[in-house]
């Protein structure tokens, strides 16, 4: 279920809805410059909605919900159409309803023992947040020594000026970030959909 999903999409845009009103506008930007996956964070009071409402808008977009951090989170997530679930943090939780939905989950993980967790319980794809703060490619291909076998969504600290230094390296699947919600979200995205399309077999 993880490689249908990073097969079409290297960067996987963070993508905070505050207004419900701007979540249909905010989508269609992202797909008509040629974005078409979406992490819309659960920290809002629209977020739900928002999912929702863009899965049900644009059938063809991956729309996940981030920022999950409880079982509850997840499950209204879930029914609001969510395609994939993504945590800051690992919640035994969260894995429990995604596994009974069968929806993939990127769980947070940044020490070696929170690895060692989500491998115990079947993760081996893991978010590594905040990438920036954590030593990003450093710290990441230095975990790769013990854990071979992870591979990581890197989120927080990259951009398009680093973001092929991070997608150059075969264990990353895909990147994370918000920086093309910024500004001119169209040509922002415009610009990510070039970069992807070189990574994109």
């Amino acid at each position: 279920m993880y490689e249908e999903l990073f097969a079409k999409h290297k960067v996987v845009p963070v993508v905070v809805i505050e207004k419900i009103e701007d979540a249909i506008p905010t989508l269609k930007a992202m797909l008509d410059g040629g974005v078409s996956v979406a992490e819309v964070t659960f920290r809002t009071e629209c977020a739900e909605e928002a999912i929702r409402r863009g899965c049900k808008e644009f059938p063809e977009m991956d729309i996940g919900a981030g920022t999950v951090i409880n079982g509850e989170q997840c499950e209204r997530a879930i029914k609001a159409g969510a395609k994939f679930i993504v945590g800051p943090g690992t919640s035994d939780e969260v894995m429990a309803v995604c596994k009974k939905h069968n929806i993939p989950y990127l769980p947070g993980c940044i020490t070696p023992t929170e690895i060692m967790h989500a491998l115990a319980n079947g993760y081996d794809i893991i978010k590594f947040f905040p990438a920036g703060n954590y030593g990003g490619l450093k710290t990441m291909k230095a975990l790769s020594g013990p854990f071979p076998q992870v591979k990581f969504l890197p989120t927080g600290g990259i951009s398009l000026e680093n973001l092929r230094e991070y997608l150059d390296w075969n264990k990353i699947v895909a990147c994370g970030g918000s920086w093309m919600m910024k500004g001119d979200i169209k040509a922002n995205c415009e610009e990510v959909a070039k970069i992807e399309k070189e990574y994109i077999k």
